[in-house]
């Protein structure tokens, strides 16, 4: 039997940061793991969002697959925007009740296609105990109940699950994650599950996600999230090692993967995407966030994609236009259409593809330039600090250390394959 694993996902930090806390001693357990494993930069998908980069993680598919699109987008069935959290401002704007049963259930319920198979579903279908904290794709095979009053609402986990105290498999003791994000309240209470599970060794896989140094880094930027989190985020590692004894003994338990889900850049603008097809009333919608943005055409629309693109012609907030032009990937950059190959972004064809192919995807994909950001539906953003979602590299490469795992993964989309190739287990799909 193979060693037990743990997978440790650390929202939005960069393979800057995560190399300069290893070299410069002041992360002592990330340290740790690097100096024991095997470490590559690896690339995300697009859009870079959370949502759509951690559910590509936990199925090992892309958007093409798991039909997550962004962090906020139209849904062609209801008619209406789906809101996964840009700001409190865009919940608000979406309908706040609707957003954060959007966000917490029907992300990994309805919108989650049934045909992508997470790496808890499969490793549970073989016989294993897998485990989730905080990770915001979490779908299983075990139904759980809400802990608080007022959500009303059951969510399918693995065995062992904990969403932001939101939903707990067991009792734990954690304090409430949400009480303090600027504090680092959601680590904390990652960590308090994280040491839980591990002093029991109650499980064969554990997702460990911690989000605070993305929060961090969209406040102060790429490089001051780590004056203002890393020793956070690295103590909420150590908690792991420290309760199997010290970090010896951990690896002696476990194998381990660190990876980040995409990485920030500095942004200092920030744009609207819909003016530029304010006379479009009722023929588009617009959803934008962060660095990413999508244009939808309703039924009646008399234009197509390509007037979309040319609309955002010499824009200075966009980088690069996606569409489809009979069924060909087509990228318009500097007033000229090209075909995704000549992008010099990160895996930029295969990515785009990707996007490009979800059918919960807009007609128009956006990439937002160097520096800019794209204004949400509430009307806010994150110029002064940090941001992602485009194709670049900074938004687009990550951090990835294995340890003790017989595979070197590319891009985040190989995580899923590896982890289930560690335990011997099938693909599915």
């Amino acid at each position: 039997m193979p060693r037990k694993l743990v997978l440790i996902v650390v929202d939005g930090m960069t393979p800057d940061a995560f190399e300069r806390a290893v070299e410069s001693g002041r992360a002592p357990a990330l340290s740790f793991l690097a100096a024991h494993g095997e470490y590559r930069r690896a690339t995300s998908v697009f859009p870079s969002l959370t949502p759509v980069c951690v559910t590509s993680i936990a199925t090992g598919a892309g958007p093409d697959v798991h039909h997550i699109p962004s962090m906020t987008w139209w849904s062609r069935k209801e008619r209406r925007i789906v809101e996964y959290g840009s700001s409190f401002p865009a919940l608000r704007k979406a309908g706040l009740s609707q957003s954060l049963v959007d966000t917490i259930v029907s992300m990994n319920g309805r919108d989650l296609a049934r045909d992508a198979v997470t790496v808890f579903e499969a490793l549970e279908d073989a016989g294993l105990v897998a485990g989730a904290v905080n990770i915001t794709c979490y779908r299983g095979r075990h139904r759980y109940l809400p802990t608080v009053p007022g959500l009303n609402r059951a969510v399918h986990g693995p065995s062992r699950f904990f969403y932001y105290g939101l939903y707990e498999s067991d009792r734990t003791g954690a304090p409430f994650a949400v009480r303090s994000r600027k504090g680092g309240s959601t680590d904390a209470y990652a960590a308090a599950v994280g040491r839980w599970l591990v002093t029991r060794d109650g499980f064969d896989f554990l997702a460990y996600y911690l989000s605070d140094y993305d929060f961090a880094s969209h406040a102060h930027g790429p490089a001051g999230a780590a004056d203002v989190s890393l020793e956070r985020t690295d103590a909420a590692i150590g908690a792991l090692l420290d309760a199997a004894g010290g970090p010896d003994e951990f690896l002696e338990r476990y194998a381990v993967i660190v990876l980040s889900d995409h990485g920030q850049t500095n942004v200092e603008q920030a744009a609207r995407l819909e003016p530029a097809f304010a006379d479009l009333a009722g023929q588009v919608v617009v959803t934008a966030s962060n660095r990413a943005g999508q244009v939808y055409l309703l039924p009646d629309a008399r234009v197509d994609a390509a007037e979309l693109a040319r609309r955002l012609d010499g824009e200075p907030a966009v980088d690069v236009t996606l569409r489809l032009e009979e069924g060909e990937a087509v990228a318009r950059r500097d007033g000229e259409d090209v075909p995704v190959e000549q992008l010099d972004h990160p895996d930029a064809a295969w990515r785009a593809r990707a996007a490009l192919a979800n059918p919960n995807a807009g007609e128009l994909l956006v990439s937002a330039a160097e520096g800019w950001e794209l204004v949400d539906l509430g009307g806010q953003h994150h110029a002064g600090g940090g941001s992602h979602g485009s194709l670049v590299a900074g938004d687009s490469l990550v951090p990835l250390l294995t340890v003790g795992v017989d595979a070197s993964p590319a891009r985040i989309t190989d995580v899923t394959p590896a982890i289930l190739g560690h335990f011997g287990v099938a693909r599915v799909g």
